[in-house]
């Protein structure tokens, strides 16, 4: 691990400040972390914190499709944290069936390791936020879950299904993500399904 430059500041709590840019340099490995996704231009892959990025994004340009009362606020905060752990877990391909199912324990081990370099306080912060995506049982996680699916649906149907065909994803397949968008806000989910029926049409998807 990176170890932060010496600190001569004075006025502050350096074993805190030391803390944090532990974590604020280890979370810079999430750049390297390349994801199955297409840049929306095709020209390449994109990585973990780029999606990352973009999710929060929708967030908040999408805000009017959540649910009534929906702290958007929260949203984001989740949607910085919920992907740190593909540090060490690795982004998991959501058609990976293999993969999906020792997900849940590699990133339970990743988040155990990564929020802990942060100070206390800081770390129960971050690791709430986390469990409360992965539980999906707010408002806020919800809506968390339907951008951050609903992203990577934007990505291939721009890039004509590059993805959905190179690992033979069927439109079966494409709709279990669905669901979840629905889940999280229904407007939102209605427009993923149509644009899935429309990547049907045009010869977009996979034959799985």
């Amino acid at each position: 691990m990176t170890e932060p430059a010496p600190v001569f500041t004075s006025g502050i709590d350096h074993e805190r400040l030391t803390s944090q840019l532990r974590f604020v340099l280890e979370v810079d490995k999430l750049k390297r972390v390349l994801r199955r996704s297409l840049l929306i231009d095709g020209a390449r892959r994109e990585n973990s914190a780029e999606h990352s990025w973009h999710v929060t994004v929708l967030a908040r340009v999408f805000a009017e499709y959540a649910p009534e009362g929906t702290d958007i606020d929260h949203v984001v905060n989740m949607l910085v944290v919920h992907d740190i752990v593909e540090i060490d877990a690795g982004d998991t391909f959501v058609y990976d069936r293999a993969a999906v199912r020792s997900q849940a324990e590699r990133e339970r081990a990743a988040a155990d390791r990564i929020f802990a370099l942060l100070p206390e306080d800081q770390a129960a912060w971050a690791r709430s936020l986390w469990d409360e995506f992965e539980e999906r049982k707010t408002p806020e996680a919800r809506f968390a879950r339907a951008v951050d699916r609903l992203s990577p649906l934007l990505a291939n149907w721009h890039t004509e299904g590059a993805m959905w065909q190179q690992f033979r994803v069927s439109k079966d397949d494409v709709l279990e993500n669905v669901k979840l968008i629905a889940e999280g806000s229904k407007p939102l989910g209605a427009y993923a399904l149509a644009l899935v029926d429309d990547a049907e049409r045009r010869g977009y998807l996979g034959r799985g």
